[in-house]
């Protein structure tokens, strides 16, 4: 599984307002395996789904596959503690602590831990309905973001709550679980980005005492527009990327909200993370399987937007979140566990 719990992540939402894109797009997925039944005509979006993951696999095989090998980072819990969906990692260059937000009622959700899986700190019992994503900030403070009630709550490492944020705009009645914010990012002077992405379609800025400043972004396929934006990102050049997840692509902006450039045929982009060297990691699945399917970590040049690399991720329910470990070795997340590519 992937979002909208990993099980139903991919799900969309069917109204009678939906934009027509998301109509075709729904019932191109409900006619793909009566497709390959021989059943029925396959429809515009099926076919668009998969010329875009033959579009991603040529790119991934004229890459280099990167030469790092999985590694399991054991998080190792107080005995009858247990972890669900691992949904997001951060870490912590200073420190070397690897945070997790995690969805499952037998721990706390948010865990940080060494790099020999040893709890560092743990909390946030009962603040959360669908715990989604963790970055840290150039401080070492802990954000976290709630996809259920779209909340985004600042702390301190050890768990201090210094602030909160009600992103708002929940649509009602609630048609799924998953309605509300999914990443954050955060900019010189302060400037906060939040992405909200499964009821809207908006990136919204904030100051960094959590106030709302102005919000863009509309629902659609053209350029600027969004469908899932699920992950964000600003670098050093004052760039802002959005894993604009169901329209398969990147999406680059600068900090007024003007559109710049797109990466696009990237397949379902999940997340995203600053690498080294004016690199970007990032972790797509074909558009045209299921979400949670298998798929890859991709290093990608900002500059250029060239593929540089690439790991693959076997196991389905994976590539929720991706990190950076440091010295070019990625993180993600597979199911309730943290799964490292390094060079052993």
């Amino acid at each position: 599984m992937a979002d909208v719990g990993k099980a139903s992540h991919g799900r969309l939402k069917l109204r009678h307002d939906e934009p027509m894109y998301l109509r075709k797009l729904l019932i191109g997925l409900i006619c793909l395996p009566l497709f390959a039944q021989g059943g029925l005509t396959l429809t515009s979006a099926g076919i668009e789904a998969r010329q875009d993951t033959a579009k991603l696999s040529a790119m991934i095989e004229a890459a280099p596959k990167l030469p790092l090998e999985p590694t399991e980072l054991v998080v190792k819990l107080p005995k009858g503690q247990q972890l669900g969906m691992v949904s997001w990692l951060a870490r912590d260059p200073k420190t070397g602590a690897t945070w997790l937000i995690q969805r499952g009622d037998k721990a706390d959700p948010v865990i940080a831990v060494d790099k020999e899986g040893r709890v560092l700190h743990s909390f946030g019992k009962g603040l959360y309905k669908i715990p989604h994503a963790i970055r840290l900030d150039p401080a070492g403070n802990v954000w976290t973001v709630d996809a259920g009630s779209s909340t985004v709550i600042k702390f301190s490492p050890k768990g201090e709550k210094l602030l909160q944020i009600e992103v708002g705009g929940l649509p009602e009645p609630a048609l799924t679980p998953f309605r509300g914010a999914t990443d954050i990012a955060f900019a010189p002077n302060g400037r906060i980005f939040i992405s909200d992405g499964y009821a809207n379609a908006r990136i919204l800025e904030y100051t960094v005492d959590g106030k709302k400043l102005r919000e863009w972004g509309s629902a659609g396929t053209g350029l600027g527009q969004f469908h899932l934006p699920h992950s964000i990102v600003v670098d050093e050049n004052n760039i802002l990327y959005v894993a604009d997840r169901e329209n398969g692509r990147i999406q680059k902006f600068d900090l007024n909200g003007k559109f710049l450039s797109e990466f696009p045929n990237l397949g379902r982009t999940y997340s995203l993370k600053l690498g080294a060297n004016g690199t970007l990691w990032t972790g797509v699945q074909p558009l045209d399987e299921p979400a949670g399917s298998p798929g890859w970590i991709v290093k990608l040049d900002r500059k250029t937007d060239k593929i540089l690399g690439y790991v693959p991720v076997t196991e389905k329910a994976g590539l929720h979140s991706v990190e950076d470990a440091g010295d070019g070795q990625p993180m993600t997340d597979v199911g309730n566990t943290v799964v490292w590519f390094n060079n052993h």
